[in-house]
């Protein structure tokens, strides 16, 4: 049902989406029934669509690679990611030598921007969503933080979803670094973080009102579209219940079943 009605199911006057993935297009190995109906109702009324994730295990290919594997024509242009917003932070610093804890997808995006991630005196210990942990990993990122490296994280999330359960994400491996070393990060890339969509609003030369962001979570997509001053939509179709919403400091304009909801066939179609 619809909690809200600032705006309609058939996004009058919308231009452009941003769509989180895990929770809202799919959960986990299985599509969310109707999400591709949604997307293609999308393409015929020109909604510009791109997919953003915080999850930073994957680099752009190999989301390409899993969107097209559930039947969704995605490119690699439509791929919004944490790591992206990583990248830019750590360019706008000027920074080229890094440790990384994180998984080889997200290496291969890092060193393709020219950034080192194996270096011996790096300027930052970066940590990822690593789904390729190992021992030798955290044993080195904490010598490096305990001689005061700095820390930058690709995003806050704690769990990843999960059918299954929550999956420890790079939330919690911030707080190992911390029971660690002490060290808690200078910097948080990702979602809520505006800037993960703002640019690309830009670049379309968009006003913020005519977008809108869907997503399953509070605390990142909610909050991210609230400071981006962009529509928001949270869809139940993952992390988030109805009850979450009580005294909630993040204000969801539309609240739905999932993306199926979103531009129904008119009646008698």
């Amino acid at each position: 049902m619809v909690e809200i009605t600032e705006f309609s199911l058939d996004l009058a006057g919308i231009n452009c989406v941003f769509l989180d993935l895990d929770g809202t297009i799919y959960h986990g190995r299985d599509l969310i029934p109707g999400a591709v109906d949604f997307l293609t109702r999308l393409e015929q009324k020109g909604i510009r669509r791109f997919f953003l994730s915080n999850n930073s295990s994957l680099s752009v290919e190999q989301y390409v690679e899993k969107l097209q594997g559930f039947g969704i024509p995605a490119t690699g242009d439509e791929i919004l990611l944490s790591t992206h917003d990583l990248i830019a932070w750590l360019a706008a610093k000027g920074i080229t030598q890094s440790y990384l804890v994180g998984t080889e997808g997200m290496r291969s995006m890092l060193e393709s921007a020219g950034l080192s991630t194996r270096s011996d005196t790096p300027q930052y210990v970066i940590l990822g969503y690593d789904t390729e942990i190992t021992y030798d990993k955290i044993e080195m990122a904490s010598v490096h933080l305990h001689a005061g490296v700095p820390l930058v994280a690709s995003h806050p999330d704690v769990v990843c979803p999960d059918p299954r359960g929550g999956l420890p994400d790079t939330g919690a491996f911030l707080a190992l670094f911390k029971a660690a070393t002490g060290v808690v990060p200078e910097h948080i890339c990702g979602k809520p973080n505006p800037g993960m969509i703002l640019h690309k609003i830009e670049e379309l030369g968009l006003d913020p009102s005519q977008c809108v962001m869907f997503g399953d979570r509070l605390y990142t997509d909610i909050e991210m579209a609230n400071r981006a001053g962009v529509k928001a939509v949270l869809v139940l179709s993952g992390e988030a219940g109805r009850d979450d919403l009580v005294d909630c400091p993040q204000k969801p304009d539309l609240v739905i079943g999932s993306v199926a909801e979103i531009l129904p066939a008119p009646h008698g179609v």
